[in-house]
């Protein structure tokens, strides 16, 4: 499909082409052998209708109305005015040069009110298909196929060059569009409620599509589904905010992200396999906002609330992470420098460990930020934080953005109150972590004062130093003598055919040294700080800390030991039986996990450099593995199993421009690594990257025509690189006389000896030191230290290592896709720009995804699984359940489908596709027909949930009654006995009515349960206690003790003598302290805190908080968990849960 960028003419060189394929088919319909080609014909015509109608309507877009002349038999219309407007137009098209612009006509929009487009009237209407055990039919009378046959003939005989076009109608007054201020306000009727892009009705093209996204927009409906996936817009409300845990702690969250997480969590309690939630999208698209918002939620459905240690600890983390780990762009504020994969370990439904995967890429910007652009903000915010005081300990004085050279060539401007606020709370959540305040600080110090060390040649041939108080200074922070240090950076040792020799290096040299220091020290405090994130130990954790290469083998085991026992026939029943004991019992014994990955989004920036690359093909990866799990998997399933979608999906596929890339042998990484080794130049790596891909349409030659730069078609847009410094960047050294300066025997700073441990254990592992050797800038294992006398990879070969590792992880895992995409280009709040919108639509390639999802099958399940699942849809009594019979059971399941679509018109979807097809070993359903079954399957379960408890409730009280009833009569005898006179009249109705109220009491609580009311509350709130759904605990560190077990007394009593226990009196509980812990500090009481919810929940109790209502609590409860609460002079006994703290003016 062409884009919208692209010219007219082609636009109009495609709508020709499209023509002549849809004269081509319906000439073929006339030839057709068969009922079913002439199905699979008639919907290729549709769908060629379809595309007709799209592209003549880009021609329309945000241009004047270009008009097509269409032949005079497009289609017939009672309408005069369209008579007469036909005869304006030539019966003969010759060109693109024949069409004529008119200004002053309306855009032509198909009609969104019909459910196909309108297609010429010679050509038969294809009716809907009829799904019967899994095949699809079309069911034609031969009046029709001679009907058909007959007008098609004469058609073509009448008109041998000129193919029909369809029909378009102009859209209603309320659709058409107005323009505002750029911004383009739309009023359309029913898209705002359209909950899933599916159910579109009519024609679905782009503009219906971009259409409905916009009027959700305007109604603050940010996110929306294609099926399983989820669409999210980012509306830029809360530009500004740092995207952690923390700052988005009072965002309301989404319902659609719940059922994400929801859905996550519950299949990976059902199959123990790990689940995957990936964000793709371009840069600025929301990414890590979603996912600050999916990691909350996912703390609330499984991980105990944001009230756990571990969720402080977590969100302590990311703070740290985020002021380290983004920066300012020219398209997003706030973009995220770093990757994330946020593994979270879950057992039994409950989450118990956390850990953070980091991709740190963009080094060159700790010393060279791109014009416009900022450094990383821990930067600024440091310089706006500090104390006079700190500034001193720091070497800092008198030092700003504007006299610091590796802060001064970006963007310069700060909000200093902010910056100095986000400090405070990013210094906080560093003694959350554990780490020293003043070890980190001295680091990041260090840093912005190499920048003002610069060397030059002088007039000996050692250089000279300008800047010797900021070297000084430097060597001071990192605990080195400055002579060290000054030798370190500008001598180098190399090892000559076995000689070691000494060599002292020239201005250039040393100042690549220097910046290689900043950058090495900078990205291994990043990988300091995430390794001690990721060490603490979680309470109940047995397993300690598990690394994701392992978990991902053994899940990767047991899913192919699934595989193998699912295909095993009925005379190895046996056999299967014990494989899915085997299976079971390492799912168990392992723990899957839920994974949020928030990787790096398409880019193009001015001018783009190696990270940039690299980071664009990491997008061009993401988008390879969505194609391959939404449309080639079930392209070739479909095929492979023999079965035939009528809807055919043609989605592009970048296979090649990610083979340009990184390809074993004649990728541009590769080439690169080739240069590098033979010490070459930007401009001979780019004269063969252009011989070798002389012949490849997605390398082009940008129209500046410079010798370093070359361009790439990605899938989101054409970038132009510049490789000036694609070598130097790509080696990512450091050598080793720098390196042996922050050994612990000429440095005092142990954080310094710390971020260098690896490689001074190997360096020093041998006598001769320094010996001419290099590491590498980022961190390396010790045992990927060295390989003779350079380093093992290079920078591009340690990301595409690391991105074959992450994809690894991915496919032994069930991905759920979040779709993001940005509103504007500029970050206005509330502003909706289409042609934005529409680029990442169709780069995205959202339109394809509805048409499957609409249309297609992207589901299939196992018939075992399938039956699993949905079994109890169909009658108990009628169900094989024997492996054998798995097929017969699916079918039986189907029709009792088709029955209740039958009978309730509600479940029919006339846009939507319910068909279904049983394959040779799977059953491919439509999303549609999924989502009746899971409407179906939810239903049925809430009933029968309604009918256990409405029968337990009903038991419980007839069992009560007995009870209740003779209470009764012991309180009236009681009352008789007590006043020496028998019952008045009065009296006697009173207990009467007592007891009748009881009955009925009971009655109405039954009938209450069996009509569905009250089925929130449990056995315990009947007896006037109410109490909240307990959230799931940790795994215990041991197991409980057998009840069977009997206790040893005399052992009990001898362990009491001895530690002074007595087993009369047991020891007093601990007093409750006085006080509350808060981030780094500690708060005493009475302390003023938020109603997070309402209390009692029920409302039943004299005295209600409401939510939002600002209490004031007095001290800790008695109870275990609960705090004392003075409301209007009444004390209650809250749990700590319905509380939170007032915040602070403080952003973390």
């Amino acid at each position: 499909m062409a884009t919208l960028g692209l010219s007219k003419v082609f636009i109009l060189d495609k709508y020709f082409t499209e023509l002549q394929k849809f004269w081509e088919t319906e000439k073929r319909l006339q030839d057709a052998s068969s009922s079913n080609e002439a199905v699979h014909l008639q919907q290729r015509l549709r769908s060629l209708s379809t595309e007709l109608v799209t592209l003549r309507n880009r021609l329309h877009v945000n241009q004047p109305a270009a008009t097509v002349p269409p032949p005079p038999h497009a289609a017939t219309n009672n309408n005069s005015n369209n008579n007469n407007n036909s005869n304006h137009h030539n019966n003969n098209i010759h060109s693109a040069a024949t069409c004529t612009v008119t200004t002053n006509q309306q855009p032509v929009i198909p009609p969104r009110h019909s459910n196909l487009p309108t297609i010429p009237q010679h050509i038969n209407t294809v009716e809907p298909f009829i799904a019967t055990t899994g095949k699809c039919h079309q069911q034609r009378t031969t009046s029709d196929k001679k009907t058909t046959t007959s007008l098609a003939q004469q058609h073509h005989h009448t008109h041998p060059q000129q193919p029909p076009l369809p029909t378009l109608v102009p859209p209603p007054e309320d659709l058409q569009p107005t323009q505002q201020q750029g911004t383009v306000a739309m009023r359309p009727v029913g898209c705002a409620e359209l909950e899933d892009l599916i159910h579109l009705a009519g024609p679905l093209t782009e503009d219906a599509v971009l259409k409905c996204l916009q009027a959700r927009f305007c109604a603050s409906q940010f996110f929306t589904n294609v099926g399983p996936i989820l669409l999210s817009v980012n509306p830029y409300s809360d530009v500004g905010n740092p995207l952690t845990l923390t700052s988005t702690r009072g965002v309301v969250l989404s319902p659609k992200l719940l059922r994400v997480v929801q859905e996550a969590v519950r299949q990976q309690s059902e199959t123990g396999y790990p689940q995957a939630i990936i964000l793709s999208g371009t840069s600025g698209s929301g990414k890590t906002y979603a996912s600050m918002l999916l990691l909350r939620q996912l703390f609330d459905v499984a991980g105990g609330g944001p009230e756990t240690d571990a969720f402080k600890h977590l969100a302590a983390a990311f703070t740290v992470l985020r002021s380290l780990g983004s920066a300012k762009t020219v398209s997003n504020s706030e973009s995220s420098r770093i990757g994330h994969f946020i593994e979270v370990q879950v057992t039994d439904g409950a989450l118990y460990r956390t850990k953070i995967h980091c991709y740190f890429l963009d080094q060159t910007r700790v010393i060279r930020p791109l014009p416009n652009e900022k450094n990383y903000h821990i930067f600024y915010q440091m310089l706006a934080g500090l104390t006079q005081e700190e500034r001193a300990k720091l070497s800092l004085e008198g030092y700003s953005p504007h006299n610091l050279r590796y802060l001064q060539c970006g963007d310069t401007r700060q909000d200093e109150a902010e910056d100095a606020a986000r400090f405070q709370a990013w210094k906080a959540c560093l003694g959350v972590l554990g780490i020293p305040f003043l070890d980190v600080v001295r680091v990041l110090a260090a840093v912005l004062l190499l920048g003002n060390v610069q060397f030059v040649d002088g007039q000996a041939l050692e250089v000279d130093v300008k800047g010797d108080t900021e070297l000084k200074a430097v060597a001071s922070l990192l605990g080195v003598s400055g002579v060290a240090l000054f030798r370190g950076l500008t001598s180098r040792t190399h090892n000559a055919r076995g000689q070691l020799v000494k060599s002292i290096c020239d201005a250039n040299m040393s100042n690549m040294t220097r910046d290689s220091l900043a950058k090495a020290l900078y990205c291994r405090t990043v990988a300091t700080i995430v390794r001690r994130a990721n060490s603490l130990k979680r309470l109940g954790s047995t397993l300690g800390t598990l690394s994701s290469d392992s978990n991902e083998s053994v899940h990767n085991q047991a899913e192919i030991a699934s595989q193998h026992a699912s295909t095993v026939g009925t005379a190895g029943s046996k056999s299967s039986k014990s494989m899915a004991a085997l299976n079971n019992a390492v799912r168990h014994a392992t723990d899957g996990f839920i994974g949020i990955l928030d990787m790096f989004g398409f880019e193009d920036p001015k001018p783009s450099q190696l990270e940039h690359l690299c980071i664009n093909l990491c997008a061009e990866t993401m988008q390879h593995f969505y194609n391959t799990h939404i449309f080639k998997s079930s392209i070739e399933s479909c095929r492979d199993e023999g079965i035939h979608c009528e809807v055919e999906v043609d989605y592009v596929d970048n296979v090649p421009c990610i083979d340009l890339i990184s390809s074993l042998r004649t990728g541009l990484l590769s080439m690169l690594d080739v240069e590098c080794s033979i010490r070459g130049t930007a401009e001979s790596y780019i004269a063969k990257v252009k011989v070798q891909h002389k012949q490849n349409p997605r390398l082009f030659e940008p129209k500046t025509l410079e010798p370093r730069t070359f361009g790439i078609q990605h899938f989101a847009g054409r970038v132009v690189y510049d490789a000036s410094d694609f070598l130097d960047t790509n080696k990512d050294v450091v050598p080793d006389d720098l390196v042996a300066v922050f050994h612990k025997h000429s440095c005092n700073f142990g954080f310094a000896t710390h971020l260098f441990g690896s490689e001074l254990k190997a360096l020093y592992s041998v006598e001769t030191v320094p010996r001419g050797v290099s590491f590498r800038i980022s961190p390396t294992s010790h045992t990927d230290l060295l390989n003779g006398d350079e380093p093992v990879s290079t920078l591009t070969q340690d990301f595409h290592t690391r991105l074959d590792n992450l994809l690894r992880t991915l496919v032994h895992a069930r991905p759920h896709f979040v779709r993001c995409l940005r509103s504007n280009a500029s970050e206005t709040p509330g502003r909706f720009d289409r042609a934005t919108v529409m680029r990442q639509i169709r780069s995205l390639q959202v339109l394809e995804t509805v048409n499957l999802m609409a249309g297609g099958y992207p589901h299939r399940m196992r018939f075992k699984a399938f039956n699993l699942r949905y079994r109890l849809l169909a009658p108990f009594r009628k169900l094989r359940r024997a492996d054998d019979k798995a097929m017969d059971d699916c079918h039986l399941i189907l029709q009792c489908l088709q029955q209740a679509m039958e009978e309730q018109p509600k479940l029919r979807q006339c846009a939507v596709s319910n068909s279904w097809a049983l394959g040779k070993r799977h059953i491919f359903l439509s999303e549609g027909a999924r989502q009746q079954l899971e409407t179906l399957r939810s239903g049925t379960r809430h009933r029968a949930a309604i009918l256990i408890q409405a029968t337990w409730r009903g038991w419980r009280l007839r069992r009560r009654w007995p009870t209740l009833r003779r209470s009764l009569e012991l309180q009236q005898q009681t009352t008789v006995s007590a006043t020496g006179t028998l019952p008045s009249v009065a009296n006697t109705s009173v207990a009467v009515v007592s007891v009748q109220q009881a009955r009925a009491a009971a009655a109405a609580a039954a009938a209450a349960a069996a009509h569905g009311t009250g089925t929130g509350t449990t056995g315990a709130a009947t007896a006037g206690t109410s109490s909240t759904r307990p959230r799931p605990q940790p795994i215990a560190g041991t197991p409980p003790p057998d009840p069977a077990e009997k206790c040893d007394h005399k052992m009990i009593q001898q362990t009491c003598t001895l530690f002074g226990l007595d087993l009369e009196r047991p020891p007093p509980v601990p007093p409750s302290r006085p006080y509350t812990v808060t981030g780094n500090t500690k708060l005493g009481y009475p302390q003023t805190r938020v109603m997070k919810m309402p209390f009692p929940e029920d409302a039943s109790g004299e005295v209600v908080l409401l939510k939002g209502e600002t209490v004031l609590v007095v001290g800790a409860s008695q109870r275990r968990g609960h705090l004392v609460v003075e409301h209007n002079n009444v004390s209650l006994h809250v749990p700590f849960q319905f509380l939170e703290l007032k915040p602070v003016g403080v952003n973390i």
